[in-house]
């Protein structure tokens, strides 16, 4: 491991996981190793011509934050600050005696509150004005997640959110992790959510054949990197990571599940939703996030990819991380088991990426039976069952609409 520069890197000593794969991290870690997808028939949508989806199961807004509190929030923003609780509590931090000036907040979201505003439009076109909600507004705003977090927590430290579609949450990890190093903050919260499961931008997406029209198996709908992957199944969570420094987090005795140690974003200036074709913008991006992790390429043991399911993505992305890793890498999609929870899933799959540091364990790709024999390089793709193994150091890759590229490198802990 000589080549790993440790200085540069923050520490992730607490999570908070509310996502398709369960409400906990013990129980997202379960769901994820055993390779079982959650897409189910989604009651909401029915009669759509797509009406499957990835849902967080059970969840319960009033149980979970009290029926004042829940009533006011968009699902996007309810997820988020379950998550940022569970991820403090797990952190050990006590938010009593930490300087709340000294603490941020940022959060990668990308559509809002998409499904309380189609609600609230569809109210207004069928009723009166007077008949639409006043919280329409702080409800559907993306920024409000960031705020709401914060005000739930006392934060008084820097708080926004990074809007790159799907590679959002990486963002949000990536920019926390500057105010750390860069001495903004002493602790920040950062990750992503989504909850965007409405008829109408499942529609959107369907109209672009972004999404799996095999509606008569949800459960194997998602599948990345196979043969007869048709499209994506829609997902929602949240995830929230504690970042600090690792200088601080060894000083107060705390556990680091892993440490970040390297991030980059790149622009592929190429198209407004397809990437780019050999996937060179998230090649750079992996490549300058080595760099910043003093990592060499041939000592990364695993990779998260981004992996959709969509036929374009696969192949493409299988394309970049060929270019820079060649095929020793053991890549998996976890999207397989989580669906795409969009702008949440580079924080659901950088948390994952910690766990599979922490734990020695690369998660399997669900419902691969053969790979596709068009992506015409090598890489190790996981599929069946988990590999057990200790690792050192591991990678997480976004994409999302735009061109945005994202790469986070991730280290074990000292």
């Amino acid at each position: 491991m000589s080549g790993v520069a440790r200085g540069r890197g923050v520490a992730v000593t607490g999570m908070g996981l509310v996502t398709p794969a369960g409400i906990g991290v013990a129980e997202n870690w379960r769901r994820v190793l055993s390779g079982v997808s959650a897409g189910a028939t989604d009651p909401e949508l029915k009669g759509e011509r797509v009406d499957i989806s990835c849902r967080v199961p059970g969840f319960d807004p009033t149980a979970e934050l009290g029926r004042r509190t829940a009533w006011k929030l968009d699902r996007f923003t309810q997820l988020a600050v379950v998550g940022a609780r569970q991820a403090v509590a797990d952190s050990g931090l006590d938010t009593g005696s930490w300087d709340c000036t000294r603490v941020g907040v940022v959060i990668g979201n990308s559509l809002g509150g998409a499904a309380t505003l189609e609600k609230q439009l569809r109210t207004y076109s069928e009723g009166t004005p007077e008949d639409v909600s006043a919280l329409m507004i702080p409800m559907s705003m993306v920024n409000m997640v960031a705020g709401y977090v914060a005000m739930d927590l006392r934060i008084h430290g820097p708080s926004l959110v990074t809007a790159t579609a799907c590679a959002s949450g990486a963002s949000a990890i990536g920019t926390a992790r500057e105010w750390l190093l860069s001495g903004l903050c002493d602790v920040v919260l950062a990750g992503g959510t989504e909850s965007a499961i409405s008829p109408g931008t499942l529609n959107g997406l369907s109209r672009m054949g972004a999404l799996s029209g095999r509606t008569d198996e949800p459960g194997a709908a998602s599948r990345p990197f196979a043969a007869d992957r048709d499209g994506f199944v829609a997902g929602e969570g949240a995830a929230i990571l504690v970042l600090e420094r690792c200088a601080d987090a060894t000083a107060r005795g705390a556990r680091r599940y892993a440490d970040i140690a390297g991030f980059s974003a790149t622009s592929d200036a190429h198209h407004a939703t397809a990437p780019h074709p050999r996937g060179e913008g998230l090649a750079r991006a992996l490549r300058a996030a080595l760099d910043d992790a003093g990592v060499l390429p041939d000592e990364v043991e695993h990779v998260n990819a981004h992996g959709t399911s969509t036929p374009m993505n696969d192949l493409t992305e299988a394309r970049a991380l060929h270019s820079v890793l060649g095929d020793r890498a053991a890549v998996s999609s976890t999207k397989g088991v989580t669906g795409h929870t969009l702008a949440a899933a580079g924080a659901v799959e950088a948390a994952y990426t910690a766990l599979a540091l922490y734990h020695g364990a690369v998660p399997p790709t669900a419902n691969v039976r053969s790979l596709d024999p068009a992506i015409d390089v090598d890489i190790d793709v996981v599929t069946g069952s988990a590999r057990h193994r200790r690792m050192s150091v591991a990678a997480s890759t976004s994409l999302g609409f735009g061109g945005h590229n994202a790469a986070l490198v991730l280290t074990a802990a000292a």
